[in-house]
């Protein structure tokens, strides 16, 4: 476990008494409320003195209300919550520029996710979805990447796109890890790294395997992989919670990271745990 406080860049927050979240009711043991005194219970002995908060899916006419209700949680009961990355209707394309000037507004916002993982394959790319995440630029924020790796090629080529917006890949691209396959996802988590304005999220990984039954030796494969291709100030580490206690327990996942980390430099785990989250979401 790193012996100095870490930066967790995936922490979600949500109350369904609060606001609407329709997928939880395909998600048993998700569907109830998980606020910050739960993530410190679950933390256990990990230390986190920052975390940002990642969208939760929720219906997407409340996208102001989620933001807004995690400012008033950062302010009034968890001050570890320097940023949150909040939803946006991207699929608008410039009309989505006047929304994107309310929530920059918000306290703690420094960026967006509009979900591409649960879209067709060729959905990054259509023009409009193009438009809106370059618009992110005019606002300083930067845009989370949440696809299944069916979808990373088109990713790519919507990117490209996109050279002055900064982009980073979550949960490392969900890779097929319940059926053991590598390909194309190798290729093309190099082709990702080879765009300078492309970092990369190390979370949410057991949950791409069999929760049930994955092994540190079927995991670790894909984590070489990833910190094989790119440099340490491009990673960053993320929890997941409390998506990914559907596979895992918070400090058994770091203590997974730590297997795997063992013998990078003090630099280098400083760079993962805390400095590269803290340059990219300018906490």
């Amino acid at each position: 476990m790193p012996n100095f406080p870490i930066v967790d860049t995936h922490v979600h927050l949500w109350d369904p008494t609060h606001l609407n979240y329709p997928w939880l009711a395909d998600a048993e043991k998700l569907n109830r409320a998980f606020l910050p005194s739960d993530y410190r219970v679950h933390c256990g002995d990990v230390q986190v003195d920052q975390m940002v908060f990642l969208e939760c899916d929720l219906d997407a006419t409340q996208f102001l209300d989620e933001a807004k209700w995690v400012a008033s949680l950062a302010e009034d009961e968890e001050p570890r919550l320097k940023g949150i990355v909040a939803h946006a209707p991207l699929h608008k394309g410039d009309a989505a520029k006047a929304d994107l000037e309310v929530l920059a507004q918000v306290s703690g916002v420094k960026g967006v996710r509009r979900l591409i993982q649960g879209e067709s394959v060729g959905f990054c790319v259509q023009p409009d979805f193009v438009a809106g995440v370059q618009a992110l630029r005019e606002f300083d924020l930067s845009f989370d990447l949440c696809v299944f790796h069916p979808q990373l090629a088109n990713t790519i080529a919507l990117v490209k796109q996109c050279p002055n917006v900064q982009f980073v890949l979550d949960h490392i691209g969900k890779p097929g890890i319940k059926d053991g396959l590598f390909d194309p996802w190798r290729e093309e988590l190099k082709q990702l790294a080879e765009l300078p304005n492309v970092l990369c999220k190390v979370s949410g990984v057991m949950t791409e395997a069999d929760h049930e039954n994955w092994t540190f030796d079927e995991i670790r494969p894909y984590l070489d992989h990833v910190f094989g291709t790119f440099p340490f100030d491009r990673l960053m580490y993320g929890g997941d919670w409390p998506v990914s206690t559907l596979a895992i327990e918070y400090p058994l996942w770091v203590d997974t990271l730590d297997k795997v980390l063992a013998g990078c430099s003090e630099d280098e785990l400083h760079h993962f745990y805390r400095d590269t989250a803290i340059s990219f979401y300018k906490l």
